[in-house]
């Protein structure tokens, strides 16, 4: 099983290098790690007293990933979640920050579990996750990556401007989804023609 920093490379490399797209909310981003971020977390890399565009760009690979696994994967408890749950969620909270654990919250109460659906991994959320988990991880983890996919159209159906994430311009499966179903068995996937039927009304 691949470690946490092995799960961390991964997405950095999935992330990319440095973006600075007007139409995605987080701003300047560079290996996925946004601005936002870096002014919360204070990280003048240039030493001018400000945390700018240019401090994006100078963040390093090696920084990205120390930055992911202690603040996207130790710091809001997803190493206590099932491991077969732990790559998806700690890729989907780099991507979508606490929405991750909402997701997975949303899911467990789809279930029939009691919890709140407040963001945070508490006592509830992990007895939850660790009891819907047995006696197959697994289809806890397809369930979990499905959820995921169906997160990004809603996100795309009601924002046309983010729709270019979720759907190339030839018409296939943009990066979003793409993403969500690295997580789920192949046989979850969305057929070409699903994924048409699915986006036709964005037009």
């Amino acid at each position: 099983m691949p470690s946490v920093r092995d799960i961390a490379e991964e997405i950095v490399a999935r992330e990319g290098g440095f973006v600075n797209d007007p139409d995605d909310p987080g701003g300047a981003t560079n290996f996925g790690v946004t601005i936002h971020t870096m002014r919360r977390l204070g990280l003048d890399l240039t030493g001018d007293g400000a945390v700018s565009v240019a401090d994006v760009r100078a963040l390093t690979r090696a920084q990205a990933v120390d930055i992911f696994v202690r603040h996207y994967f130790e710091r809001p408890r997803i190493a206590e979640l099932p491991a077969a749950l732990q790559p998806s969620v700690f890729d989907m909270y780099v991507n979508a920050g606490a929405n991750a654990v909402s997701i997975l919250q949303r899911l467990l109460r789809d279930m029939g579990y009691q919890i709140a659906v407040d963001g945070q991994i508490g006592p509830q959320t992990l007895a939850a996750a660790r009891d819907a988990a047995m006696p197959d991880p697994l289809a806890l983890a397809d369930a979990y990556g499905i959820a995921r996919r169906n997160y990004y159209f809603r996100l795309a159906d009601a924002r046309p401007a983010s729709r270019k994430y979720a759907r190339t311009r030839a018409g296939g499966k943009g990066g979003w989804i793409n993403r969500a179903e690295a997580f789920v068995s192949p046989r979850y996937h969305l057929s070409d023609a699903a994924f048409a039927e699915r986006t036709a009304s964005w037009g």
